[in-house]
């Protein structure tokens, strides 16, 4: 009976270790990815038209000025140079579109889920995000990857976007082997529950 126990509690905390443990190389691309995370303040129509509008003037303004850099911490530290500019270029959409909400912008780490956009997939973890937070931040929200820009389709430099190696962009888009897909969705999901 005791050997049991300690079997099953052997078997529950690898479980655990695997489910918060990066594998397959994820912890790479966690260092050098910037997320773009847009938080409209409602899920009301006029807001999230809103939030859209924020999303192309800021990738517009903004989403080729960090392409420049050769690694993330220096398009970092030049977002976190812009966070007023960027601040203002989103509160000027805001009016723009009708709208009075303040908004917000930061610089800081942030957990995602597994996100599949069409033609790249990027694993769960802990991203830099530069975060925009229009009014409560209460509606449905947009995010994408800033830097290597690949919300903008512009970013690619010969087969891999510039900022990744080939092996951490093969991770994210189709490689052979398909996208990057979770494989212990369940492990995914117990981490969920106990954090």
């Amino acid at each position: 009976m005791k050997r049991t126990f300690y079997l099953a509690l052997c078997l529950l905390v690898c479980t655990l270790l695997l489910a918060i443990l990066p594998v397959n190389g994820e912890e790479e691309i966690y260092r050098d990815v910037i997320r773009l995370h847009i938080l409209a303040a409602s899920d009301s129509e006029e807001d999230q038209r809103a939030k859209l509008a924020v999303r192309d003037a800021v990738l517009e303004k903004y989403g080729s000025a960090l392409s420049d850099f050769p690694n993330r911490e220096s398009a970092a530290e030049a977002a976190r140079d812009m966070l007023g500019e960027i601040e203002k270029t989103a509160r000027e959409t805001l009016v723009a579109s009708g709208s009075d909400d303040p908004v917000s912008v930061t610089l800081s780490e942030e957990e995602y889920p597994t996100r599949d956009y069409g033609t790249f997939s990027l694993p769960a973890g802990t991203y830099l995000s530069l975060r925009v937070l229009i009014g409560e931040a209460a509606g449905h929200n947009w995010w994408c990857v800033l830097y290597p820009p690949m919300c903008l389709g512009v970013c690619t430099d010969a087969d891999t976007p510039l900022g990744l190696t080939g092996p951490e962009y093969g991770l994210m888009t189709e490689n052979g082997e398909g996208k990057y897909t979770v494989k212990f969705r369940v492990l995914e999901l117990l981490e969920q529950y106990f954090s």
